[in-house]
């Protein structure tokens, strides 16, 4: 009994055995047929051709763009005066308003002279007297030299007749310039406007006593006008070439928009460059006879002082950046993509000037959906971008 029990323990393990056995050769069939079926896939895939990626393509051109520079300018009146009174005396008539547009020369304020008056009558009133004096020793003199002639007097006697004339006549010369200082002097009371503009606040009223340092208006010119601003040491050369060939236009923008622009053109440049900043201060002039600028205003200023003539030009969305190089994708006849490095001079506008590179007048190059792109990769044109706007076509 013990030795059949023994013979017949591993009969229950064998069922165990078939079953592994089945699920082995099951998991062999399985993968088997994915691998042909994957196999079979890729072969289908590598046969099919590739499908060509829709882009937006443009046309390189070729022309002369102005380089502008851009910067920041603030608007300074050319000219502005404090008036003030050469006389201490009371304000008799005020004769504008504050904010007032004046003419040069037009009146401004009557200043009370009835001093000046009375000393220009007394000067005046000197003056004629040495008047008179001078003539009647002048002809004293006349008679002199006719009695001297016949010996009726000695030489002395007209020596004596000629300095009374030479001294009446010194005094009458002083009293001559009393009498134009007075009428100086009284012309003072009348101020008038040394320039031509605009008025700022009038401290002072009819009554008011006013001293020769006091600051009765002040006048500012504002048409026209002009604009400071600064531009970095390296423009220095071309700004100071073209200034001296011709008149270098300068745009400013009146709003942040840039829907009003205003012309005018370089006057200044300055006698040095900034060293702390590295920066040249510059100077235009403009029209203003609106009034749209403003002495104190902050504007953006844009100045061409030369142009690349004949320069390669293209969207500057066309300009790829690789880990290297800039570079362009070129559509090909057979409508494949080559990549060809570039070299980028300006970018301006959303225009970029391109130099080097092998890059001619007439070539197509991939604007939008470069991202989807390799060398050699098929495309189709889905749109058309200028090259010289940038907007489509």
């Amino acid at each position: 009994m013990e030795a059949r029990s023994r013979t017949n323990l591993p009969a229950p393990a064998r069922p165990l055995q078939r079953f592994a056995l089945v699920a082995i050769v099951l998991a062999v069939s399985i993968t088997a047929a994915w691998v042909w079926r994957n196999q079979d896939g890729a072969t289908d895939a590598g046969s099919r051709p590739a499908e060509a990626i829709r882009v937006v393509t443009a046309v390189v051109a070729q022309r002369d763009v102005p380089v502008r520079l851009t910067a920041n300018g603030t608007v300074s009146a050319q000219q502005t005066v404090v008036v003030r009174p050469q006389l201490s005396a009371m304000i008799s008539a005020v004769h504008i308003r504050e904010g007032q547009f004046v003419q040069k020369g037009e009146r401004l304020f009557t200043l009370d002279a009835r001093t000046e008056d009375a000393n220009l009558s007394m000067t005046e009133g000197q003056l004629a007297k040495s008047r008179a004096e001078l003539r009647n020793a002048e002809r004293n003199l006349k008679r002199q030299r006719e009695l001297f002639g016949q010996r009726f007097i000695s030489q002395a006697a007209l020596d004596v007749a000629q300095n009374q004339v030479d001294a009446l006549r010194a005094q009458f010369a002083v009293d001559q310039a009393a009498v134009q200082a007075n009428r100086i002097a009284r012309g003072f009371s009348e101020i008038t406007a040394p320039i031509a503009g605009r008025t700022g606040i009038i401290p002072v009223y009819q009554g008011s006593l006013v001293q020769p340092n006091d600051a009765l208006v002040s006048i500012t010119q504002i048409d026209p006008i002009n604009v400071s601003f600064t531009l970095p040491e390296r423009e220095f050369v071309p700004l100071q070439r073209a200034l001296a060939r011709s008149e270098v236009p300068v745009i400013v923008e009146l709003d942040a928009a840039g829907a009003q622009t205003r012309t005018g053109h370089l006057i200044f440049i300055d006698n040095a460059v900034e060293t702390a900043s590295g920066t040249i201060g510059l100077k235009a002039e403009f029209s203003n006879a609106d009034h749209l600028l403003w002495p104190g205003m902050f504007v953006a200023v844009a100045v061409a002082p030369h142009t690349l003539p004949g320069a390669l030009t293209v969207p500057v969305q066309a300009v790829q950046t690789g880990p290297e190089v800039k570079f362009l994708y070129v559509v090909g006849d057979n409508s494949e993509v080559v990549s060809l490095p570039v070299t980028v001079r300006l970018i301006q506008d959303g225009i970029a000037v391109i130099e080097d590179g092998g890059v001619i007048p007439g070539m197509r190059i991939v604007v939008e959906g470069a991202q989807n792109l390799r060398p050699g990769s098929k495309v189709t044109e889905a749109g058309h971008r200028d090259a010289e706007t940038g907007a489509p076509s």
